[in-house]
């Protein structure tokens, strides 16, 4: 499918961007805008609908937000969409002695891509789950909390980039973004709303004309 529709990713993580058009490229041009938009609270879709609503009035455009959680089973699911503050306050010790009195020590990684067509529109969302434990730090401690999140005996952090991509939360979400794309629901629902407005102005000519001739009845 030829790319002819643009949709702005609000990021300003060149790592993401580069990841997002690595595999959704040939479906549909991405550009990108970093954006403040204040999180509200609440369960993991309900904050990606209100980022996706919010950026689209700021952009006026369709746009693609993405949003990442890391709950703990033995916690109901804490942190959760809130991982970002816990890890930047806490640490990956921290995060670790969280769970130190629980046995259980499973975790779901979470990711969201929300995906706006424009102000006033519904977002529909797109999720990837991977079901892990939380162990001590192994790998780089460069990338957020890759280095506690263990699958299938490793870490995010020890994995290169092809074996994290083939189980990833995030590659599962985008997996599932560019299917839908590919679908044509980006290009067909264009298509409905540009149908029903030459149907509507048909309609209004056919108004005016029969208005026009029952004058010179």
């Amino acid at each position: 499918m030829i790319a002819t529709a643009k949709l702005n990713f609000i990021t300003g993580n060149k790592n993401k961007l580069a990841e997002v058009r690595a595999i959704l490229g040939n479906v549909v041009e991405i550009d990108s805008q970093a954006i403040e938009i204040p999180e509200i609270q609440g369960s993991i879709e309900e904050i990606a609908k209100e980022k996706a609503r919010r950026a689209a009035e700021e952009i006026g455009g369709p746009v693609l937000t993405e949003d990442t959680a890391l709950g703990f089973r033995a916690l109901k699911g804490l942190p959760g969409a809130y991982i970002k503050h816990f890890l930047s306050a806490l640490g990956h010790d921290g995060l670790n002695k969280m769970l130190d009195s629980f046995e259980d020590r499973s975790a779901e990684a979470v990711c969201t891509f929300a995906f706006c067509r424009g102000p006033g529109e519904e977002p529909i969302l797109f999720q990837g789950r991977t079901e892990g434990i939380i162990v001590r730090p192994r790998g780089p401690l460069n990338f957020g909390w890759d280095p506690i999140f263990e699958h299938n005996g490793m870490t995010y952090a020890e994995m290169d980039k092809e074996e994290k991509n083939r189980v990833s939360h995030r590659y599962k979400a985008l997996v599932k973004l560019k299917q839908w794309l590919e679908e044509g629901h980006l290009y067909l629902d264009s298509a409905v709303a540009l149908y029903i407005i030459i149907l509507l102005t048909i309609e209004f000519h056919n108004y005016l004309f029969v208005k026009s001739f029952a004058r010179f009845l």
